[in-house]
């Protein structure tokens, strides 16, 4: 991304405070989810701009991320439709590039969900003393929940996971997991030896990791086919993507993203100084003002 002094020619001025007017869906993430860039008086308005490139780097890159791994109509392989589990069968090799360290000894169980839209409800198997995890992700990709062996143990298990602000009932037999955003990432990891044997236990457990939405529990549910979008670019590296934004499309993005992923209440002092450069959540950013 070329940022540059004369794209943000004019002067930061005196940066706001925010207090009683932040919006709703900040004060509802109650979390410490998205980085902190440092309280430290900056001025420059290109130094303010690359502070804020840098807050949202997680952020921007989980989206585009998301936009790739889901832009299928069916899983298969590493991809999946949203609320669906992808589930690789075999260890990864060496032209894997998914993830940047990928474990050489777990099967992987990928999936994004919105649970801003509704709660879903995931379910765990009785993985007979196999060790697994099932790491969950806000969309700033900190981890706000683990089940797992080390955790929860490995008898069958319920998680209903609502986005935040949700309130409401949960189902008997599950346990409430409130995500700090509404775009979430489980990344669930599978032990296996890596023998013919196991690999067809494991899959068999794979097979069982449900996704269903709050409003489909205890109904007969079938996924439905994901949609393709053209204009996702399924070739080039996501993180080569994000690295050719400029800086306009960049903070569009960031502010957008942000209206449904809040950051974390105590981020105040880095939005103040976004916000003096105009990167404010759910509201368009314009270079020229």
């Amino acid at each position: 991304m070329d940022i540059t002094r004369r794209f943000f020619a004019a002067g930061a001025g005196t940066i706001p405070l925010i207090g009683a007017g932040r919006p709703s869906a900040w004060a509802q993430s109650m979390t410490r989810d998205a980085p902190i860039i440092g309280n430290h008086a900056v001025t420059d308005p290109l130094n303010l701009a690359i502070d804020a490139y840098i807050y949202g780097y997680p952020l921007v890159t989980v989206e585009m991320t998301r936009r790739v791994l889901t832009n299928v109509t069916a899983a298969e392989g590493k991809n999946a439709p949203m609320g669906q589990f992808a589930n690789l069968r075999e260890y990864p090799d060496a032209k894997f590039r998914a993830v940047t360290a990928p474990n050489a000894d777990t099967l992987y169980s990928s999936a994004f969900v919105d649970v801003g839209r509704e709660p879903h409800i995931l379910t765990i198997p009785d993985e007979e003393g196999r060790y697994y995890l099932m790491p969950m992700l806000s969309a700033w990709t900190n981890v706000f929940a683990v089940p797992g062996k080390r955790t929860s143990g490995t008898g069958p298990q319920t998680y209903f996971i609502a986005g935040p602000g949700w309130s409401g009932s949960v189902p008997s037999g599950a346990k409430l997991i409130q995500a700090p955003t509404s775009l979430i990432w489980i990344i669930g990891r599978t032990y296996c030896t890596g023998t013919p044997e196991d690999y067809k236990a494991v899959h068999a457990v794979q097979d069982q990791y449900r996704l269903v939405p709050a409003s489909a529990a205890d109904k007969p549910y079938t996924p439905p086919a994901g949609r393709i979008d053209p204009g996702v670019d399924m070739k080039t590296a996501v993180r080569e993507q994000v690295n050719r934004m400029d800086a306009t499309t960049y903070f569009n993005l960031l502010a957008s993203l942000m209206k449904d992923n809040p950051p974390a209440l105590a981020d105040g002092v880095p939005l103040a100084k976004m916000a003096s450069l105009g990167i404010v959540p759910g509201q368009s950013f314009d270079p020229a003002s």
